[in-house]
């Protein structure tokens, strides 16, 4: 058995998994972060916690995969922007509560593994996961493996797919992420509102309670035509870069995730899907790649982190 822990940047969670990927019991506690020493404690804790939930010793787990939200190299975290970490020796830290081997995984890298090994990526050699959450993150398997660069599997959300456009948190205008995003997504949904105060947008908005990234689709499949712009303009983004990566990479299969890529497909994947086929290069030889919705949902990171082990 396997066991995967999951850092959010608000809770961490651990799985114990076999080796088929079904996930055996569940552990969860909130991210009470006060440096690395405690953090590598409260992760083995987590650890320990699981196996107990899940009947298992020490000798069963083959070795603790952990995501990380950031960079890292062998057992060591080099950075992470939201949690206060680098240079951090975390495995081992990890052992001197828990000595079982860790392996450490970008966690945009985790969820690609979890979807490659267990969910939609099956089968392939060459896939790749979008997650379009607050920004953009990508994990990519290439010949197999699990491709990860100097610590991470590469910052797609930073390649520019409008130039001189909006700013982007990393620096840069125009990135992907700041279009592509629940966040650019949120800002256009904003700002057509206030362009048309005649839109059923408003009316969506108030009864979500705020704009979020839901708010342009729900209102899109009521009819109105601004949503629908919104919709448009958006799965126009997402396919620019998409058909950038494409281009470069060539996988078979690419799996789209986090809350937004839960769209209603006629408004999301279907428009994606038809301007990636017009546009990418693979065309000409007949090899589009597929484009699906990523399958294992908030179980992507921990299933991945266990999974670890199959793909580096």
């Amino acid at each position: 058995m396997y066991i995967g822990i999951d850092v959010g940047g608000t809770n961490l969670k651990a799985g114990l998994v076999d080796q088929s990927g079904t996930i055996l019991a569940v552990e969860r506690t909130p991210l009470d972060f006060r440096g690395p020493e405690s953090f590598a404690d409260t992760l083995a804790s987590l650890a320990k916690a699981v196996m107990a939930s899940g009947g298992a010793a020490a000798q069963d787990v083959e070795y603790v995969g952990i995501g990380i939200p950031g960079a890292v190299a062998g057992g060591d975290i080099l950075y992470t922007a939201n949690i206060p970490m680098k240079n951090v020796p975390l495995e081992k830290l990890f052992r001197q509560h828990l000595n079982l081997p860790v392996l450490l995984g970008n966690d945009a890298d985790c969820a690609a593994v979890g979807e490659w090994s267990c969910g939609v990526g099956r089968g392939t050699k060459h896939f790749i996961v979008i997650t379009l959450g607050t920004g953009v993150g990508g994990g990519m398997i290439l010949n197999g493996k699990l491709y990860s660069g100097c610590g991470a599997g590469g910052e797609v959300g930073h390649i520019v797919v409008q130039k001189d456009g909006v700013p982007c948190n990393c620096g840069r205008r125009g990135c992907w992420e700041a279009y592509a995003s629940a966040t650019g997504l949120i800002r256009e949904t904003t700002e057509a509102m206030k362009a048309h105060p005649e839109s059923l947008l408003h009316q969506v908005a108030a009864q979500n309670g705020a704009v979020d990234g839901r708010t342009s689709f729900q209102a899109a499949e009521q009819g109105d035509e601004t949503a629908l712009a919104v919709c448009r303009s958006y799965a126009e983004y997402l396919a620019s870069g998409l058909t950038d990566l494409v281009n470069i990479l060539h996988p078979e299969a690419v799996a789209l995730g986090g809350g937004v890529a839960a769209a209603p497909e006629y408004l999301l994947l279907d428009p994606v899907r038809e301007i990636v086929a017009r546009e990418c290069y693979a065309r000409h030889v007949g090899q589009v790649p597929h484009i699906v919705r990523a399958e294992l949902g908030n179980d992507a990171g921990i299933i991945g982190a266990a999974m670890l082990g199959r793909a580096i």
